[in-house]
């Protein structure tokens, strides 16, 4: 059974981010709340977590998996930034994006997208995603938690714990948190492609 965190939104308990962290670090699955929807989150390193993940969500071989960083730092070791396009990225960080870009060699093989060698990263804009980067000390590999064949997704956390509770291993519940997926932009191309309108307001891109 999954154990359930209930977070406080603004000043989340540092006991209860720790043993979350822990069971991160002991190659657990969390669903999570962030800035845009709840995630599924698991470390780097974790190749059973990423199997669990498509599992639940009935991904394929081309899914863009998004690393959930920290801050600029982190996100650099492991995309590359062009000087220009660091400052149009800023602009828009943190918050409810995901970008697509070529990846370094600190990716795993198995998180890259096939042809193009790239991966997505994103920094987002919640207070508890933040506390659990900052003690987890490395970005999450995370995915949207969108069940298949759902029309809607799951937005409370006792919710989530009742469908997901034998395959996941903790659910992070913190309150309300968005109802629309990121906006997703490919920046691995001359121009940028908006690949999915959602919570991140496009017209920085345009």
């Amino acid at each position: 059974m999954a154990r359930y965190f209930d977070v406080h939104p603004v000043d989340p308990q540092r006991r209860a981010i720790g043993q979350i962290v822990d069971l991160v670090r002991e190659d657990g699955l969390i669903a999570y709340p962030t800035d845009s929807l709840f995630a599924l989150g698991c470390r780097l390193g974790n190749a059973e977590g990423l199997a669990r993940i498509r599992e639940i969500r009935r991904l394929d071989d081309r899914h863009h998996f998004t690393l959930v960083c920290r801050d600029f730092a982190q996100l650099g070791h492991f995309v590359t930034v062009s000087n220009s396009l660091f400052r149009t990225l800023k602009a828009a960080t943190p918050g409810s994006y995901t970008f697509i870009l070529p990846a370094t060699r600190e990716v795993p093989r198995r998180l890259l997208q096939a042809k193009k060698k790239t991966v997505g990263v994103r920094i987002p804009d919640h207070t508890v995603v933040r506390a659990l980067l900052d003690e987890l000390g490395e970005p999450l590999l995370s995915s949207s938690l969108l069940l298949p064949d759902e029309p809607e997704p799951l937005t409370q956390g006792w919710e989530i714990k009742e469908r997901l509770d034998h395959q996941v291993d903790a659910v992070v519940d913190s309150g309300d948190c968005g109802t629309e997926p990121t906006t997703v932009i490919d920046f691995s191309g001359p121009e940028p492609e908006i690949v999915r309108e959602g919570a991140g307001d496009t017209s920085l891109f345009e």
